[in-house]
């Protein structure tokens, strides 16, 4: 177990699947944890209990990290509960919101998409960077999309998460002077609620199959490498993507 005693996190989407998670597991390592969460409290109250029955600390905070205003409410709600320094920003909110080839590619679904996935993590970033000090670690989220080109419809979502990539290898550079660490990880075909509802159960079963494991890889396992990343046993990890797909990809 990594420690992160005495360290405070904050995880957007951090109340279900991955990012619950993330959420778990940095709580049992001794942060303190801002779980902020879109839309399903039920989801939010439900990890929030689960950490407060393990002994951990944690508050839950609504917020659509597209937006400024908001991304400001979770920095602000976190700070008054654990202080002002942030040790750990893990940014999680994404999401593929549908999939449309490009003859159905509308410009208002390409922005809220870029939005979600893209924009989220300039915005959060911006705003907590100057809250961190050095030692302290992000990790976002890209995807195996953002290396293959994506699923069947699924252009934007790819798009944006090339996008993750190149953003944070450019904080990378930027932050890294002041001994702030920026990585990512890139999942593939992961058991979570995305696939869920995005994706065909036999399409999943290919997939399965064709994966040197053969099999989906779960939401705690990509929790752990996301652990890792933030955590001092990666201080010479800068920049970097990390794959998490089983062996069905390879940079």
């Amino acid at each position: 177990m990594y420690s992160f005693n005495g360290k405070v996190a904050i995880v957007t989407g951090g109340a279900r699947d991955i990012g619950r998670q993330v959420s778990l597991k940095l709580a049992a390592g001794g942060a303190k944890v801002c779980i902020n969460y879109f839309g399903n409290q039920e989801q939010a109250e439900e990890t929030l209990k689960m950490i407060k029955e393990a002994g951990g600390e944690a508050i839950i905070v609504p917020g659509d990290m597209t937006r400024a205003d908001e991304v400001k409410k979770v920095l602000e709600a976190c700070t008054a509960a654990f202080g002002n320094v942030v040790h750990v920003l893990v940014n999680v909110a994404g999401g593929l919101m549908g999939r449309k080839l490009l003859a159905d590619l509308d410009e208002e679904f390409w922005d809220a998409v870029m939005n979600v996935n893209l924009k989220s993590v300039y915005l959060v970033t911006k705003t907590v960077v100057p809250y961190m000090t050095e030692g302290g670690t992000i990790v976002n989220f890209s995807s195996q999309a953002a290396r293959d080109g994506g699923g069947f419809g699924a252009l934007a979502y790819s798009a944006a998460k090339g996008g993750v990539l190149t953003l944070t290898r450019g904080l990378a550079k930027e932050l890294g002077p002041s001994g702030i660490r920026v990585n990512c990880v890139s999942p593939g075909m992961i058991n979570t609620t995305f696939h869920n509802t995005f994706t065909k159960p036999e399409v999943r079963k290919n997939v399965a199959a064709a994966t040197p494991l053969r099999r989906e890889g779960e939401a705690s396992e990509v929790g752990d490498l996301v652990l890792y990343l933030a955590s001092g046993s990666s201080s010479f990890i800068n920049g970097e993507s990390v794959e998490i797909n089983g062996g069905t990809y390879f940079v």
